[in-house]
């Protein structure tokens, strides 16, 4: 049951939602992955004004919470962006540090547990297959098409459970 007495959640997702990832994707290309420096590199993310604004904007209606593949320890770096790019205060969800599940499931599983005492207005993700699993388990989806997609990182959220 929904506690209607809370605000509902907008949930965001980070990277290529929020944050643009392009300068640092070239840490998938090779084999094997650099993952290390892929998120070492996560910090200077540069801002997608269309995710930020969204954001922004929903707090109107909304408690912000961010729900991301990056694994927890990544935790403090992304606390430090979020707060330097003006994002909206909220909860951070981030799969452990051990969890290669397809970020699909592993988002699904954390939305369904939000969705358990509040209502989550809206899922705001640039994860096609994110997408769709939230829209048929009846979630309302905004899908962030505003950042060039990446190949390697397509194939590194679905069959290698990193992002």
């Amino acid at each position: 049951m929904t506690d209607s007495s809370r605000r509902p959640l907008a949930v965001f997702d980070l990277d290529n939602t929020l944050a643009d990832t392009a300068h640092r994707q070239h840490f998938l290309e090779d084999r094997p992955r650099d993952w290390d420096g892929f998120f070492a590199a996560a910090p200077q993310d540069p801002p997608i004004t269309e995710g930020v604004a969204l954001a922004v904007a929903s707090t109107a209606e909304c408690e912000i919470v961010y729900l991301t593949g990056r694994p927890e320890r990544c935790r403090r770096d992304t606390l430090d962006w979020l707060a330097a790019h003006g994002l909206p205060e909220g909860r951070v969800f981030m799969r452990g540090n051990a969890d290669r599940r397809p970020a699909r499931f592993t988002k699904l599983e954390i939305l369904r547990r939000l969705a358990q005492g509040r209502e989550v207005r809206v899922l705001v993700d640039d994860d096609e297959l994110v997408c769709d699993d939230a829209e048929r388990a009846g979630f309302a989806v905004v899908r962030a098409r505003w950042a060039a997609r990446s190949a390697a990182l397509q194939e590194a959220q679905e069959r290698e459970g990193r992002t």
